[in-house]
């Protein structure tokens, strides 16, 4: 089981570099084709706004997109021209987070960039990844705006609550999981057994995993803390390069109005984290 077909988001952004690095790394790793795609956006302006403003703005605008896609492109050439991988581009225009969204249901993958919010450009540009998530179909792998990641998936955390998104995500990383040298699944705060014998906590998944020649092992807690910050400080003593996590187990809205785990490892994360909905 391989990863075939990777999408990539690419920009101009400082952060797109290392994105790009990790993605061009997962497609040499599972001899996959990667395609990258750029998305020229406008800025938002409301409709009674629009017909205020000179029509040279809006085509200095629209200029600068022009020109953004071109750098971007030359960018993603150069990264994969050594690499010997099969290649595509892609320019499209759009709503970034939907155009994302829509490409990637025909991808094994996609990589995207965990938003800077001192990089925002305009309304919206935080929508992704958190967005990209529930609407794609498909798993993201969200790289960190900062750090270097030349390397991914040697020891993979597997956040575990035996949901139905978790399970999802455990399925969209098996290609991942698979080419790790050591895989830990967590569970945190796990409810306690019945009987004189209870079972552990995450066996019947670690079976599973095991059952794919994966080297598992199971890690629990009891912990006051938050779950997203008890899964990066794990997975920091741990030495793990990537976590594995189900996203939005509850409605977005209301994970994003009250708190959740999902918005918190996106605001926070640490290491690459791979997620599925």
């Amino acid at each position: 089981m391989t990863l075939k077909d990777i999408l990539v988001h690419v920009d101009v952004r400082e952060a797109s570099g290392e994105r790009l690095n990790a993605a061009i790394n997962l497609a040499k790793a599972n001899g996959a084709r990667l395609t990258g795609v750029y998305v020229k956006t406008r800025p938002y302006i409301p409709g009674y706004a629009e017909a205020q403003i000179a029509a040279e703005v809006l085509q200095e605008q629209a200029k600068k997109e022009d020109e953004a896609a071109k750098e971007a492109g030359e960018k993603f050439q150069a990264a994969v021209g050594s690499n010997g991988l099969e290649t595509g581009w892609r320019v499209l225009d759009g709503e970034v987070t939907e155009i994302i969204a829509e490409q990637a249901r025909f991808y094994d993958l996609v990589v995207v960039g965990q938003c800077d919010p001192d990089s925002k450009i305009f309304m919206g540009d935080c929508d992704m990844p958190d967005r990209l998530i529930t609407e794609s179909g498909r798993p993201a792998l969200v790289i960190p705006y900062v750090g270097k990641y030349g390397t991914i998936g040697k020891h993979i955390l597997v956040a575990w609550d035996g949901s139905p998104v978790a399970a999802r995500a455990v399925h969209d990383a098996m290609p991942l999981l698979e080419m790790a040298e050591k895989v830990t699944v967590m569970v945190i705060n796990p409810e306690e057994g019945s009987g004189e014998k209870p079972e552990l906590p995450a066996a019947d998944i670690a079976d599973h995993l095991e059952r794919h020649g994966i080297n598992v092992v199971t890690d629990s807690v009891k912990t006051d803390i938050k779950t997203a910050d008890m899964l990066l400080s794990r997975a920091s003593d741990l030495g793990a390069d990537m976590i594995v996590m189900g996203a939005y187990g509850h409605a977005r809205w209301a994970e994003l109005m009250m708190g959740g785990v999902t918005d918190d490892i996106l605001n926070h994360m640490t290491v690459p984290v791979l997620m599925s909905h």
